[in-house]
């Protein structure tokens, strides 16, 4: 298995494709797939679908393919979901909300411990069947938890001093939906989810063909 830091990026932000469509195979009782069955439920072409796999050391048997089970325990074991991993949220409003419901968390090898809210109007109070904690005690749930990944749903003016709180109580990855750059140091890692961004893009697309792109597609062109 090749250490994660060697895989382009690029190629990291499929895997979680191609793990998804293993996953559905798994279910139909599926036990092999080929390049092209895995390109075709993963929106990419076969060809970047073989190129990927091989950067984790995953070449498949000739007129076979790939055995389901083994490249799932593959792409799991790479994207460090061969354990659960315990993850907490900031900001319980209607996307804090909607998130702590989200039941694509746990299915997928996560673990809601903790949702966190500012507003002590919003302390107390259940959200998925979870109970809302005070964001001031942020470190000591880290700490007790053993967390190390934060989900950030805060307002865009908030998002930045709790980013900071964040890696100041030693968070090392960040999911930020706040509609805002947070700036964190080079150890912690951040994706942002801007979903106007990602309907301004949508809407470019949609003026220049007159049809929006299949989500695959607009990802591979990206993301290449």
């Amino acid at each position: 298995m090749p250490q994660a830091g060697r895989i382009p990026e690029a190629t990291v932000a499929r895997l979680p494709l191609y793990l998804q469509a293993l996953v559905d195979a798994a279910e139909q009782g599926t036990t092999t797939l080929s390049s092209e069955a895995l390109a075709q439920a993963s929106g990419v072409n076969s060809a970047k679908v073989r190129k990927d796999l091989s950067q984790l050391g995953s070449y498949g048997t000739r007129g076979v393919g790939y055995r389901v089970d083994e490249l799932t325990g593959e792409i799991s074991e790479v994207l460090g979901l061969t354990r659960e991993r315990p993850i907490l949220i900031v900001g319980v409003g209607n996307l804090g909300r909607a998130l702590a419901s989200y039941a694509g968390f746990t299915q997928r090898g996560f673990r809601l411990v903790a949702l966190l809210d500012a507003d002590a109007d919003k302390v107390g109070s259940e959200v998925g069947g979870r109970t809302v904690e005070p964001f001031s005690e942020l470190a000591a749930i880290v700490a007790e938890r053993d967390v190390s990944i934060a989900v950030l749903a805060t307002p865009a003016a908030a998002a930045q001093p709790v980013a900071d709180a964040l890696v100041e109580a030693g968070i090392s990855a960040i999911l930020n939906f706040a509609p805002v750059h947070v700036s964190v140091p080079d150890r912690v890692s951040v994706r942002t989810v801007d979903l106007s961004t990602e309907l301004q893009i949508l809407s470019f697309y949609e003026q220049l063909h007159g049809a929006i792109p299949r989500r695959g597609a607009s990802e591979t062109t990206s993301r290449s």
